[in-house]
This record gives C-alpha cells, structure tokens and sequence, in this order.
C-alpha cells in the first residue's frame, strides 16, 4: 500500500515538473519569438506596431538600438505599476529583456525588406508570428508584460473600460513615436486589426492544462484583454 502511495506521489511530482518546463518553454520561446516578430515588421519597412513605433522613435532620437530601448521602456513602464499595485509575475520581467536582446539579434542578421511584395509578404509574416508569441507567452500564465499591466492597473484604478484604456495609451504611443520619428503606415493599421483575432486563435492552440488536469480557456479579447480562466 505504502508503494502505491510512493509511486502516486512520484507520478504527481514528476507531471508537476513536467508542466513547469512546458510552461517555461513556451514562456521563453513566445517572448523569443515576439523579439523577432517585432524586428520583421522593422525589416518590412510600411509601419510598426504601436509601441515599436515609440521604441523606434526614441532609438532615431537616441542612437541606442530599437531593443535596448524597448527594454529601457518596459522597465519605466514596469515602474509605474508600484503606484498602480500591480503584481509582476516572472513573465513579467523576462518580457522586459528576452524581448529587446531577441529584436537586437534578429535585427543584426535580417536585412531591411526591397520592393513592395517583399515588403508585404516579411510583414504578413511578422503580424502572424507576433500573434503566435503573444499566443505562447501570454498561455504560460506567468504574468502580463509590463504594457498589458500598465492597461489593466489603469483600468482597476480609473474604472474605465479596457477598450477604452488601449484605446487611449496606443494612440498616445503612437503620436509620440511619430513625432520622434517612428515608422507609422499600412502595417500599423494591418496590424492594429490582425493582432486581435490572432492572439485569440493562439491563446486557444497553446492553452496549458493545468496540474489537475482541468484545460484552460481563453476568453475573447486582444493580447491585453485576454483572461485565461480555468
């Protein structure tokens, strides 16, 4: 009897570490992934996500590269949760690095896109794969990145809809990366309305079950709305 408790007991350790090294893989490889994504649509040359616009912008205005400057944002902006009391996870951080060193690397090995079909195609293909990252990490459940949290902390604390948060901070991220000189065109707004189905349909492939063996649902929303319920 006391065997088949043992062996119960090691079956249960043994899944337990299972599933963290799964979860911590697919953290690491969709903050990985996100890193690259984000420098294709660099690369692609017709415009950028809302916030690389801003890291752009402060890159041409700085000379840093575009990752130490996202890197440099995300923690300014993970300082801002301490007044929000917001809890980062180890997602949370991570995303702060893995991130910007992935968009660096990327960036020094891929060369800038020529011609507008490439250019189409390397951006499709940048918008797809920040939707599969955003799937990864986000299913991993180790903690929003420091953006998604800045959201969510101002919408707890102003009692202002989500949508209405984004909405607010994206624009605002968007016109100041202009104004420094980031990239805003036809990608920006491809992007703006793929990311959300994407992340969506992601969100669902890569949900982790969790320990007890119940699944994880994802309910509807962009990459900050998304809400992973057990």
């Amino acid at each position: 009897m006391r065997q088949s408790t043992t062996s119960r007991g090691g079956r249960q350790v043994t899944a337990v570490s299972t599933h963290l090294t799964r979860r911590l893989l697919q953290l690491y490889a969709g903050l990985a992934l996100y890193g690259v994504s984000s420098a294709l649509l660099v690369r692609g040359g017709l415009g950028l996500e809302p916030w690389g616009v801003l890291h752009q912008g402060l890159a041409e205005r700085t000379g840093l590269t575009i990752g130490v400057v996202s890197i440099i944002v995300g923690a300014v902006v993970l300082l801002l949760w301490i007044p929000l009391r917001q809890r980062p996870g180890l997602g949370t951080v991570s995303n702060v690095f893995v991130i910007g060193i992935a968009m660096d690397g990327t960036l020094a090995v891929v060369p800038d896109a020529h011609g507008l079909g490439v250019q189409t195609v390397v951006l499709a293909g940048g918008i797809v794969l920040n939707g599969v990252a955003t799937g990864l990490y986000i299913a991993a459940r180790f903690g929003p990145g420091p953006r998604d949290g800045l959201m969510t902390g101002l919408h707890r604390l102003t009692g202002r809809s989500i949508r209405l948060v984004r909405t607010a901070i994206e624009v605002a991220v968007v016109a100041t990366g202009f104004v420094l000189g980031g990239s805003v065109g036809v990608g920006t707004v491809a992007y703006a309305l793929a990311i959300g189905p994407l992340a969506q349909l992601f969100l669902r492939v890569f949900a982790i079950s969790d320990e007890g063996g119940g699944s994880t649902v994802v309910a509807t929303g962009t990459p900050g709305q998304a809400i992973l319920r057990r």
